[in-house]
């Protein structure tokens, strides 16, 4: 059966802050971009409540929203923003090929890629069910709202010490909770937390529920050495185990490193191979926030319009 192929100059795989603007820059240009949103159109900002971080909104506004601002903006001004997902990539020669919901092939001139990355999540219900209602991924998005409230945060790693310390700042109390009997951070990041006053360490403990009906009113944590448990009283539960970039499909194609970060030229938005471009958090393990991904995601549309350029007025 043949499959069905349509021809583009730019295709955007991914939505988000940086798909959206993306789409939002390559429209302004003529570039005809198409985009296919994928699994969780929005990105992770859609499972975001308040967003009071973004410049541009001073009452602060709901993630979910913010995005639909983001899609409706690109979407007047011309972008072909479509549900659905890219599911097989050909990087190998130009027009790449990229094959959309396992059955329409688009033959694209240049393609953005803004996957983003997945918070990895401890597994349990409560963590799911109560998600946005106390439980978070992120403490610098979602810290602000529990200034003054003892919080709980899981994780070893410098990541969870970089947001236990930010929380510190803003909290009564911070209850780290770490699986082993020693961190994974370095040994400044260890010290830093193990120097906070009101940051308190359980050692060998792990969740085992997160307690509330409908907002996060405890933890209770269990010992890895004797089994007893024990509840801590908290208003939000921040998981700090790590994120996972969405950029499996591209393995063998694209340069990236060990946690499968795409890697980009320094400064720009320049993939290993030519008029493939990446932007937001499927390359940037650092930031990690809205309006970071956003400008990256201006920066890849504005590189791609200038790379094609070039490329049709060496074949002129």
């Amino acid at each position: 059966m043949n499959q069905e192929t349509e021809n583009v100059e730019c295709l955007i795989i991914g939505s988000g802050p940086a798909g959206y603007t993306a789409a939002i820059y390559a429209a302004r240009a003529d570039m005809k971009p198409v985009m296919y949103e994928g699994l969780q159109p929005g990105g992770q900002l859609t499972i975001t409540t308040d967003v009071e971080n973004y410049p541009g909104y001073p009452d602060g506004i709901m993630g979910p929203e913010m995005m639909d601002h983001f899609k409706k903006q690109a979407v007047r001004l011309g972008a072909d923003v479509r549900y659905g997902m890219i599911t097989e990539v050909d990087f190998n020669q130009r027009p790449f090929k990229c094959v959309a919901n396992e059955s329409k092939v688009i033959m694209a001139q240049t393609v953005i890629i803004a996957t983003g990355a997945s918070a990895k999540w401890l597994g349990l219900p409560s963590e799911q069910r109560l998600n946005g209602s106390g439980v978070s991924a992120c403490a610098v998005c979602d810290g602000f709202f529990y200034r003054g409230q003892d919080v709980a945060i899981v994780g070893a790693g410098d990541t969870a010490c970089e947001e236990a310390s930010y929380l510190a700042k803003l909290c009564n109390k911070v209850h780290m909770i770490v699986r082993k009997d020693t961190f994974r951070a370095s040994k400044a990041m260890q010290h830093r937390v193990e120097n906070t006053p009101n940051i308190e360490i359980h050692f060998n403990y792990e969740t085992e529920e997160i307690l509330g009906d409908n907002v996060v009113t405890g933890v209770r944590i269990k010992s890895n050495i004797d089994g007893s448990t024990k509840e801590l009283k908290v208003g939000g539960f921040f998981v700090a185990i790590g994120h996972t970039p969405n950029t499996g499909i591209f393995k063998g194609f694209l340069d990236m490193d060990e946690q499968g970060y795409l890697i980009t030229r320094p400064g720009s938005s320049y993939t290993n191979i030519e008029g493939v471009f990446a932007c937001g958090d499927a390359q940037d393990k650092i930031y990690r926030q809205a309006v970071t991904a956003a400008g990256s995601g201006c920066m890849a549309a504005l590189d791609a319009e200038r790379w094609l350029a070039s490329q049709q007025h060496a074949t002129a």
